[in-house]
């Protein structure tokens, strides 16, 4: 096989980690499944690489030199869509919370076993990218708000909704179950393969902010409804 083409069909993960050793260990284990990695340990050059590389997953540490993962992933993320996963520090739930509210996909606490790494990146990627969709060209029309499976993108009166992977994700599970309320519980285990721990707040982060954006009242919420102690509730004629 040629050379040149299979890099080009492999995955490019972008780290961007200033632990020399920990960067290395991960991308050592990642090309062995079949990736394509690049690493850079300057914070201050974080949102420059993204943007110049389009990788087609971040994997994004927290703490780095130069500047911090929190303001790379704010600013990087308009201008690109790919999916970002934060490292974070275990004890520090603020700063997974943080990293959601910046744009963030999913984070992993570290340290991290490699093998967990690659299964939520696999997951990020499966959800990100059109092609594995199983709900083909399917579209769902609520009023104003149009939201399209097959392109991943939602619209309100026209106008493209600019939303993260993770918060399409979560818009179009609400979505097309809408009229039915979900559980956290339901919703961890559809969008993330995890448990819900009852403590885990990413959640409630993406609905907050996806309801300004396809314009619900965040105080007064008309489209999605929180249901005290059970879940979230999708409205169809709100």
């Amino acid at each position: 096989m040629d050379a040149s083409l299979d890099s080009k069909q492999q995955d490019h993960v972008l780290i961007i980690e200033d632990d020399e050793r920990l960067a290395e260990l991960t991308s050592d284990y990642l090309e062995a499944n079949g990736f394509r990695v690049t690493i850079e340990g300057d914070g201050a050059l974080g949102v420059e690489r993204i943007v110049a590389l389009e990788p087609d997953i971040v994997i994004l540490d927290l703490m780095l030199p130069g500047e911090d993962g929190l303001s790379i992933c704010r600013r990087a993320r308009p201008q690109y869509a790919g999916p970002i996963l934060m490292l974070t520090a275990r004890a520090d739930d603020m700063d997974q919370v943080l990293g959601l509210e910046m744009g963030a996909d999913d984070y992993v606490p570290k340290p991290v076993q490699p093998r967990v790494l690659l299964a939520r990146m696999r997951a990020l990627m499966r959800r990100s990218d059109p092609a594995d969709s199983n709900s083909g060209a399917a579209k769902l029309t609520f009023g104003g708000l149009v939201i399209d499976s097959a392109t991943r993108e939602a619209w309100l009166d026209e106008e493209r909704v600019d939303l993260t992977s993770a918060e399409f994700d979560l818009l179009w599970l609400l979505a097309d179950n809408a009229g039915r309320v979900l559980t956290r519980e339901e919703i961890f285990s559809s969008l993330r393969g995890i448990r819900y721990d009852g403590q885990d707040r990413s959640i409630d982060v993406r609905v907050s902010r996806i309801r300004p954006k396809i314009g619900d009242d965040p105080n007064q919420p008309h489209r999605i409804k929180t249901v005290r102690s059970k879940g979230y509730l999708f409205v169809k004629d709100a």
